[in-house]
């Protein structure tokens, strides 16, 4: 079938078009200075927690892919969706492998503690957005 969105109601391509909206506005921000702007990056987005380095300019360019992807998903928003599941998984395993064993340690200071809240409300909305039936 070549016309994904008849599976969705016009209110579940409303919620997955507000997403992409958040993704490019979000993403592209964070994306851009982190890939063009590490210093600055390194205080707002990182907390301070790391210095500018390239690793940082590397996951900038990764989520400004996400932002640009979430454009192209604003005319295609379930073949898109793919790009919001990769979401879903990055930010579950860095919450489960670094925010929550270093907010049980009680070491907070050791994480962007904005950006841990940031990724806990996706992936708390993101299962309900994702259109799971029709992607897969």
């Amino acid at each position: 079938m070549s016309n994904f969105s008849e599976f969705l109601s016009t209110r579940s391509l409303i919620l997955l078009r507000s997403i992409y909206i958040a993704n490019i506005i979000l993403a592209g921000t964070v994306g851009w200075m982190s890939l063009f702007d590490p210093s600055r990056a390194s205080i707002t987005v990182f907390s301070g927690t790391t210095e500018p380095n390239i690793p940082m300019r590397i996951v900038g360019s990764f989520w400004l892919t996400i932002a640009l992807l979430s454009g192209v998903g604003l005319l295609s928003p379930v073949r898109f969706s793919v790009v919001l599941l990769v979401q879903l998984i990055y930010k579950s395993l860095w919450l489960l492998a670094v925010a929550v064993p270093a907010i049980l340690a009680d070491r907070t200071d050791s994480i962007p503690i904005g950006m841990a809240i940031s990724f806990a409300i996706w992936v708390i909305i993101l299962p309900f957005v994702i259109p799971f039936r029709a992607l897969f």
